[in-house]
């Protein structure tokens, strides 16, 4: 992991992700003045979402992969998209999940907790991955729960919903497994003081 943000500063090849971070940076102020509260805690959260796949020198597609459907994500909360747009919760559960169970592949393989994509056998790559779609998925209902009881009752929650959300992210975590090759390959560990 990088564990520092300063040797990749305004690197070209992280210019147009880096843009979405700021544009995330942006956002966070602009749906806290015209949303309220409760968007600072999202939008915080995307914050969060965009920073780490810089830290871990995500290859520059995937890097921004993530931080665009993280960005829509948390705008989708803000602007109500997910109770008022057909399907869109589910499209994003897949989409977004599907990444971040990806970035969460990579990590374990950093802390040596699962093997390097390029060791791993698929199949297991893949189970790896669904699992942790459905655990990424579990912690976001949990959110949501938390959010709709303590802060915002008009948070969508229900059985029908969570239950088609956790599907959702389970095969996002599946589609993850298959693209886990492209996804986690040629990333670029940039150690303090290196190039």
């Amino acid at each position: 992991m990088i564990t520092s943000l300063g040797p990749t500063f305004l690197r070209p090849r992280f210019l147009v992700a880096d843009a979405v971070r700021a544009l995330t940076l942006v956002s966070l102020v602009v749906a806290v003045i015209g949303w309220g509260g409760t968007s600072f805690a999202v939008m915080s959260l995307c914050l969060l979402g965009v920073v780490v796949p810089r830290m871990l020198g995500l290859r520059p597609a995937f890097d921004v992969l993530v931080c665009v459907l993280v960005l829509v994500s948390g705008w989708s909360s803000v602007l109500e998209w997910y109770t008022t747009v057909f399907l869109w919760d589910k499209v994003v559960h897949v989409l977004l999940t599907g990444v971040l169970a990806a970035v969460a592949y990579v990590i374990g393989s950093d802390v040596g907790a699962v093997s390097t994509v390029e060791r791993a056998r698929q199949p297991i790559a893949v189970v790896l991955a669904t699992v942790a779609g459905f655990a990424i998925g579990a912690v976001w209902e949990i959110g949501e729960w938390a959010g709709h009881t303590y802060v915002d009752s008009a948070v969508a929650v229900g059985y029908l919903d969570t239950i088609g959300d956790l599907a959702a992210d389970g095969l996002g975590g599946l589609l993850a497994g298959f693209a886990l090759p492209w996804l986690a390959a040629r990333r670029e560990v940039v150690r303090p003081g290196g190039r």
